[in-house]
């Protein structure tokens, strides 16, 4: 085959638009042996296809494939989950060294009286009391609206009387 027409039909193939026949007329003449100096670069090109040609047409080839992926799926969900492991351990002994540490730190701490005089603070306690007290007081006056709401929902509760009484009436004789 002319370079020229080797040139061709490689152009062709890597376009996208040769036919199985041109392909196969490229494998050919790449294995003869006999290949131009313009083309040789693509020997090796055309020899790995061949190749993998040849190994595509094995029926085991699918299962071998899916066999491999399964198996570095496999490895990848161990590698995390152990690094998962690692990591979740090391975290829970730093947690459990800290909370020890500051367990200890809080024992060693001695109570200390906030005042030294009694009396001041008897007088401290009663102005708390006294404070809370008022907010208790001023809570307990907003409830005593609460009554006037009742009065006035008084009204409404007559006027619905007699249908509740229909809708009592009414179960009773579905019961029955």
């Amino acid at each position: 085959m002319r370079t020229e027409e080797v040139k061709n039909l490689l152009q062709r193939y890597f376009d996208g638009e040769s036919t199985d026949a041109d392909e196969r007329m490229l494998e050919a003449y790449f294995q003869s042996g006999e290949v131009a100096e313009e083309v040789a670069e693509y020997a090796e090109f055309f020899g790995g296809i061949s190749e993998l040609a040849h190994i595509a047409d094995d029926p085991t080839i699918e299962e071998d494939v899916m066999d491999y992926i399964l198996e570095n799926e496999h490895r990848e969900k161990t590698r995390y989950r152990s690094m998962w492991k690692v990591v979740t351990g090391i975290a829970a002994s730093v947690i459990i060294v800290l909370g020890g540490f500051l367990f200890y730190q809080e024992q060693q701490k001695s109570f200390k009286d906030t005042f030294q005089d009694p009396d001041e603070a008897y007088a401290y306690a009663t102005k708390t009391l006294e404070f809370v007290s008022g907010k208790y007081s001023k809570g307990l006056a907003q409830l005593s609206n609460f009554d006037m709401l009742h009065k006035a929902s008084d009204p409404i509760k007559k006027g619905t009387e007699p249908v509740v009484e229909f809708y009592d009436e009414l179960n009773k004789i579905e019961k029955h």
